[in-house]
């Protein structure tokens, strides 16, 4: 089954014309969201009345409309919905949507984690024992990404970072570059429940890729850093912030300058690998 096929399996011919209610009534979908769909260019109307605006829509964009209308209840923002819908091929579509879907799970294993760590310190009366780590110095090469930058507060920030993800890998293999599962979350501020503040997504890549809309393509410098490294199921707030507290340490007992943003490196995706393998690198740039 084509997931981004126009037309099929509506039971009605073709070439009839619907008017926005009932063409709704077929799709599932309401009168407001089908205009915000033609609008957008998601599903475009195929006549639009010049003097009262009134839109018609062909028989055979009901299946369209239904997909749209599923993908919308499972919370897929429109732009991924697009992205689906309008992959060159079957295979193309199925790699989307298995992004997507991969990244809803990891958001929801990070809440599981931090109400689990929440729900045990209540229930013992006391703080868990904490994480400890050890840190690294290591002197990382010139790398080439793609990234793009967006504004998040700490409610949707895993959510932000797997959209922002799937968006630049979609882009890279639409431009048949080759890249890995390493991907990269620059902080340029701090992200709390109250203050939003600017991310950077970037994933490293080979080949040779035009930026698009919101994706730059830029070469992130050598340099050193200081680095602890995270298990899975450690790498959500607020466990994953030892990890940062051990790397500030050792830079402040070594008398190290930073250098840059800190940042955490993905070493591979959520749903390959088990809870207790190393997941993330929290990494710091100082000066050489």
């Amino acid at each position: 089954m084509n997931l981004s096929r126009q037309g099929g399996g509506s039971g009605l011919g073709g070439g009839s014309l619907l008017g926005i209610g009932e063409f709704g009534r077929l799709a599932g979908l309401s009168v407001k969201a089908l205009r915000l769909y033609d609008v957008s260019g998601l599903l475009p109307a195929d006549s639009v009345d010049p003097d009262s605006g009134y839109r018609r829509y062909r028989a055979d964009q009901v299946e369209r409309a239904r997909r749209i209308a599923l993908l919308r209840r499972l919370d897929m923002p429109l732009a991924v919905v697009a992205e689906v819908l309008d992959a060159g091929d079957d295979e193309q579509a199925l790699v989307r949507l298995d992004r997507w879907w991969v990244s809803q799970e990891a958001a929801m294993q990070a809440r599981r984690g931090s109400f689990g760590w929440l729900r045990a310190q209540v229930a013992d009366g006391a703080a868990l024992p904490e994480l400890r780590y050890e840190v690294g110095v290591r002197d990382v090469r010139d790398t080439k990404v793609a990234a793009i930058r967006t504004e998040v507060y700490q409610q949707s920030l895993v959510e932000a970072i797997r959209l922002a993800e799937c968006a630049i890998r979609c882009h890279l293999d639409d431009e048949r570059a080759v890249h890995t599962p390493e991907h990269w979350v620059i902080y340029h501020g701090p992200v709390t429940p109250d203050t939003e503040a600017t991310i950077e997504v970037c994933v490293p890549f080979s080949g040779r890729v035009e930026p698009e809309g919101d994706i730059v393509i830029r070469l992130e410098p050598a340099h050193r850093q200081v680095f602890a490294t995270v298990a899975r199921d450690d790498c959500f707030y607020p466990r994953i912030m030892r990890a940062y507290e051990a790397v500030a340490t050792h830079i402040s007992v070594h008398g190290l300058r930073t250098a840059g943003p800190e940042r955490e490196i993905y070493l591979n995706y959520w749903d390959r690998i088990g809870g207790a393998d190393p997941f993330a690198h929290v990494a710091q740039p100082i000066e050489e």
